[in-house]
């Protein structure tokens, strides 16, 4: 026999949990809240990784914010 597939991972099966109990408004605002906050902080941890592994500078920061690599309009 093949075995079903589980549509949901462990951690939406959590969540999932976590919100099919009662709770009010301002409990599923700060939950959500604290998870976009995780998913923040991580975004901003990788962002610094790469920034070290490739020794960027304030310097480079300042020529990055100023330059304009974008494609010009072509209406043609």
């Amino acid at each position: 026999m093949t075995a079903l597939s589980q549509p949901f991972n462990e951690m939406q099966l959590e969540i999932i949990k976590l919100f099919a109990r009662k709770m009010s408004d301002e409990d599923m605002i700060a939950i959500k809240q604290l998870i976009v906050r995780y998913f923040a902080q991580k975004a901003i941890e990788s962002a610094d990784r790469v920034w070290d592994e490739n020794g960027w500078t304030a310097d480079d920061e300042a020529r990055l914010l100023s330059i304009h690599e974008r494609t010009p309009y072509n209406p043609k």
